[in-house]
């Protein structure tokens, strides 16, 4: 059932769009995932700050060769090491 339901929420993301606007936040600035997502909802890009707005499609830039991971560090918000990410 879960796949199920993953499949679809997954069919309804906008990718290029949302690719556009975590290309748009990264422009200059080296950034966490979750530093993307909090941005995402300051700007309206997402309803709230959760980290998975911005995640899989930061995955999916890496993948592109468009987003690069650049290092890790403790992130303020969970305190785990988290990767950093930086436009190409």
């Amino acid at each position: 059932m879960t796949a199920k339901t993953r499949r679809e929420s997954n069919k309804k993301v906008e990718r290029e769009k949302r690719y556009a606007q975590v290309m748009s936040i990264l422009k200059g600035r080296i950034m966490t995932a979750k530093e993307v997502a909090i941005e995402m909802n300051l700007r309206g890009f997402a309803p709230t700050s959760e980290r998975n707005f911005a995640a899989p499609r930061l995955t999916e830039l890496v993948g592109r060769g468009l987003v690069e991971v650049v290092g890790k560090r403790k992130c303020q918000y969970s305190n785990k090491m988290v990767a950093m990410y930086k436009l190409v």
